[in-house]
């Protein structure tokens, strides 16, 4: 098969872009009792991560059952923990997008208030080990 010259270079780009945004896909399997997580990261690593300083500083507060954790050296983490504080998976973060890290983290089934002071809804107090009603069946579970 033969491409135009304008095509395998774009070809190129576009291969090299889907692979520069891959996100984070969860193993549902693995994260059967999933109740809580924390972000671990060192704050010299998020200064250079302006997305995930973001994150940290602006979008964990809002956030129910998710907290941050300094560790020196670390590099920023997900970590989901489960009911005993069992650590079920890490999940990196420093290659991905404040809007990534945030999709991902609602798609966990954690429960984001619209202010760090709002109560949250006695539904979602133990977010995000039950989830949402209305939520999607997730029959991998």
């Amino acid at each position: 098969m033969h491409l135009p010259p304008l095509s395998l270079p774009l070809l190129l780009l576009l291969a090299a872009l889907a692979a520069a945004t891959t996100t984070f896909r969860p193993d549902w399997n693995r994260l059967q009792g999933l109740a809580r997580a924390r972000v671990e990261t060192c704050g010299g690593q998020l200064n250079r991560l302006k997305e995930v300083k973001a994150f940290v500083t602006q979008d964990i507060p809002l956030y129910h059952n998710l907290v941050m954790k300094h560790l020196p050296g670390a590099d920023p983490e997900l970590v989901l923990l489960g009911h005993r504080f069992e650590e079920l998976e890490r999940i990196p973060l420093s290659d991905m997008t404040r809007e990534e890290i945030n999709a991902l983290v609602q798609e966990l089934g954690f429960y984001r208030k619209a202010a760090p002071e709002d109560p949250v809804p006695p539904e979602y107090m133990r977010a995000p080990a039950r989830p949402a009603e209305g939520a999607p069946d997730r029959a991998d579970l």
